[in-house]
């Protein structure tokens, strides 16, 4: 014998809308100044505290050329942390750029800025988003392979949203100015 639902009863969620479903998401992490290790541990131990966000991945570590930075700018180390969330995009973002902040993340305004910590949301689920605070997918992330060669390591048979698998967009960029780091790692606690 199947149930059926009750049409007499209203479902709360649906009235208030704070029902999400759980997407799959994937940040990119990335620090040039400071104690890098450290600060790439500390943002994924706050995301992992997180209510309403699992952290599911965790990527080796790389060590990479900055892109479009100014000269003089530091390698960074970065990784990808894939996760499994309610939040929505934008409650996601603020709690992102909270946990920048905590670890004495400075907006200059000058594009390309040395950072203690940089998280970049690259995709949430099959979201779409343009507007002034959050585009998704991330517009550059099919042409970094500081966030394509991490993310392989975590879901090679990923693809990124209007772009394809990034398998083969991995491959179009090659690995120059890319270095995984064995001797550098983080821990989900």
């Amino acid at each position: 014998m199947t149930e059926t639902p009750n049409p007499n009863i209203v479902d709360a969620d649906s009235l208030t809308g704070d029902m999400h479903p759980i997407r799959r998401s994937v940040l990119s992490l990335g620090s040039n100044l400071g104690e890098r290790r450290a600060s790439l541990q500390g943002a994924l131990d706050s995301l992992a505290d997180t209510p309403d966000v699992w952290v599911t991945a965790v990527s080796p570590v790389y060590e990479t050329e900055p892109v479009e930075a100014p000269s003089g700018s530091q390698n960074f180390y970065n990784a990808v942390v894939l996760v499994d969330t309610t939040l929505s995009a934008h409650t996601l973002l603020e709690r992102c750029l909270a946990i920048e902040d905590a670890f004495g993340r400075e907006r200059t305004g000058e594009r390309g800025a040395p950072r203690t910590l940089d998280i970049d949301i690259i995709v949430i689920g099959d979201r779409r988003a343009d507007d002034e605070r959050l585009s998704l997918p991330h517009p550059k992330a099919h042409e970094r392979a500081f966030v394509l060669a991490p993310w392989h390591d975590v879901e090679s048979d990923a693809e990124l949203l209007d772009h394809g698998p990034i398998t083969v967009l991995l491959d179009k960029l090659g690995d120059e100015g890319v270095r995984r780091r064995d001797d550098v790692s983080l821990h989900l606690q």
